[in-house]
């Protein structure tokens, strides 16, 4: 098993005044040539948006865009149509294909919005672009759960390519392993609150690992912790 650890304080920075985002690869004005992705994920962008404040209208094609909003709420439209909220604990999925235009605004006047923003390479380019959305809230403790998959199943939303991600909750000292799909993939392990360990390698709040050759990985909670574990090809 090969690891790679990214502390909190290690990621990229924008500050924008009404924007507070952190970076795990190269995205607009923050490059680093050694972290422009991790196979086929492209983007992790870990964002606080003051309230009242968002992205105005903005165009992406061929990328699997997924939001999980963590705190707050999220309000989204786009053109296709869609417009409404993304609440704590809800993902959405838009599959960017030929061309969207799309805004995110923090719905609310008071509160802020914390959440994470990912992009994933897809398999198939220029198809219609399509979009869901997704409350993973109330799911089994102790245990991944899939929320965005490939295949289809009672919690998950798809993603077009042989990609997965997995949220899990755990409560202090439990140990779990998660196998992987496909043992050529990798694992990225961003945790969203809490401290654990992987093998001998620990990790805390904000921290992230980029794991390769292995087809199983072991982890422990060594405090009650929630953990986003993201499966992807690595070409």
């Amino acid at each position: 098993m090969k690891i790679n650890i990214l502390r909190s304080d290690e990621r990229g920075k924008t500050e924008l005044g009404w924007l507070h985002s952190r970076h795990s690869f190269s995205f607009g004005n923050y490059y680093n040539p050694k972290r422009t992705g991790f196979g086929l994920l492209m983007v992790f962008n870990d964002d606080i948006v003051e309230p009242s404040k968002g992205f105005g209208t903005h165009f992406h094609d061929n990328f699997e865009i997924i939001s999980i909003v963590l705190e707050g709420a999220l309000e989204h439209k786009d053109s296709m149509d869609n417009h409404g909220v993304i609440n704590a604990n809800e993902v959405q999925r838009i599959s960017a294909g030929a061309g969207i235009s799309h805004s995110e605004f923090n719905h609310s006047s008071k509160e802020k919005v914390h959440f994470l923003q990912i992009w994933v390479a897809p398999k198939e380019k220029n198809l219609k672009p399509t979009y869901e959305q997704k409350s993973f809230l109330g799911l089994k403790k102790n245990e991944f759960v899939k929320v965005v998959s490939r295949k289809n199943n009672e919690h998950s939303i798809y993603i077009n390519q042989a990609a997965s991600f997995s949220i899990g909750d755990f409560d202090k000292s439990k140990e779990v392993s998660y196998k992987l799909e496909n043992s050529n993939n990798g694992a990225y392990v961003f945790v969203i609150d809490g401290d654990l360990d992987i093998e001998d390698y620990n990790i805390k709040t904000s921290d992230s690992a980029e794991i390769t050759e292995t087809g199983l990985l072991k982890i422990k909670a060594n405090e009650k912790s929630r953990i986003l574990l993201i499966e992807v090809p690595l070409k």
